[in-house]
């Protein structure tokens, strides 16, 4: 089974103050250094169990692909190591080596060696890569032809041909078209069903939170937090908006769930409630039943903009649905210091049966990367159940007919 240790990890260039620093380092008789080093990656821990799925996240800069090619080998670290067990693939950069004037079917015939197999189990496994691929002609054509999602295409079929121990996947899946991203994700999940450990970098928030058990968050080359994919995600989300007089915090509530509050503080939320159509607090509501979600905001500086935001997450931190006034086309404008207002937003419970939080925010613009005043995740959290309607299935309740024709 596929295991994954990194201890001490770090990784450094030689930064040399002019062109000629290099050599006079070389030939320096004393062995005096000549540059200063610059850490790209520090003190990085972490392991990954069998059968367990780690997602790394950070914006780009951060040390992502650089960790994962000291992961699986193609860069050496400066100190620290890794430690792996099982058959690893990994898709790390678009292509994974594809020679341009070679042709698909040589090209994965070369990959697949370079993965561990024999030429024969190649051969064995090419109607399958070609199937799953789905370029057709193609795979007799040269590279150079292909476009970026031929490559990926390809790439990610002879990588995953066979079941590996340990799949280690970069951001490659972004690139293509939506269809085969599922098709890839429906063959990840299968693996995951069967025991492969699973290392994905992503800034897919949704695959992170559907697929990863764990996550972590690199910043500025350093480990800055490790946790349930949907914290660690809030956390980032937060941190993107980061600024002067800025804060930035994380509390466990009474179930065990991490709750992420960010921003300047020059507009708070008071109070966030989920109402019946007679206007009274309800912890649980029927599908498509109307409610209203009322947000209470007392502005603590004079405020010359106002956007108020709201975001509905299921159970495991995705995204069923998120809007804003600013979208809504009802900013609020020029509010004093001390002022309080209260926004009722309506809508109908056209939701799924099953558990959901609430996310809240104020800011200016469209989103809260502007001007962030407070964003309050786990604002509040509500139950859909089933009273009148039809079973289904899903996290949405569409109404539905159906009629036959002939």
């Amino acid at each position: 089974m596929g295991t994954i240790t990194v201890t001490n990890l770090g990784k450094a260039y030689k930064q040399y103050p002019t062109r000629w620093s290099r050599l006079v380092e070389w030939m320096d008789p004393r062995g005096k250094p000549h540059h200063t080093p610059h850490w790209v990656l520090q003190d990085v821990n972490f392991s990954v169990r069998s059968g367990e799925a780690l997602g790394i996240i950070g914006i780009n800069g951060a040390g992502k692909s650089t960790l994962l090619k000291m992961i699986v080998g193609t860069t050496q670290p400066t100190v620290g190591s890794v430690s792996m067990t099982g058959r690893v693939a990994a898709l790390l950069e678009l292509g994974m080596g594809f020679h341009p004037d070679f042709t698909g079917r040589q090209n994965a015939m070369m990959a697949g060696q370079l993965l561990g197999y024999s030429v024969e189990e190649i051969l064995s496994l090419m109607p399958e890569i070609e199937a799953f691929a789905e370029i057709g002609e193609y795979i007799d054509q040269p590279v150079r032809v292909y476009s970026s999602g031929m490559q990926v295409r390809l790439a990610f079929s002879v990588a995953t041909a066979r079941r590996p121990d340990v799949l280690i996947v970069d951001e490659a899946l972004s690139v293509g078209d939506a269809y085969f991203q599922h098709k890839s994700f429906d063959r990840i999940r299968e693996f995951r069903k069967q025991g492969t450990t699973l290392l994905i970098v992503a800034h897919d928030k949704a695959a992170i939170q559907a697929i990863c058990d764990r996550a972590i968050l690199l910043n500025a080359g350093r480990l800055e937090m490790e946790g349930p994919p949907e914290a660690v995600m809030d956390y980032y989300n937060a941190m993107l908006a980061e600024r002067k007089n800025h804060e930035v915090k994380q509390e466990t509530l009474e179930d065990g769930t991490v709750q992420t509050v960010s921003g300047t503080g020059e507009a708070v939320i008071e109070e966030v409630a989920l109402l019946d159509a007679s206007g009274q607090p309800i912890e649980v509501a029927g599908v498509g039943q109307p409610v209203a979600l009322r947000v209470k905001v007392k502005c603590v500086h004079a405020i010359p903009e106002l956007v108020v935001g709201y975001m509905i997450k299921d159970r495991l931190g995705q995204t069923v649905f998120g809007t804003n006034t600013y979208h809504l086309k009802q900013v609020l404008v020029d509010l004093a210091a001390g002022q309080s207002l209260e926004l009722n937003f309506e809508f109908m419970a056209n939701l799924g049966v099953g558990s959901y939080s609430v996310a809240v925010a104020l800011h200016t613009g469209n989103v809260h990367l502007a001007n962030n005043y407070q964003w309050r995740d786990r604002a509040l959290v509500f139950n859909v159940v089933n009273v009148k309607m039809d079973d289904f299935v899903g996290v949405a309740w569409l109404q539905t007919t159906v009629r036959s024709v002939s």
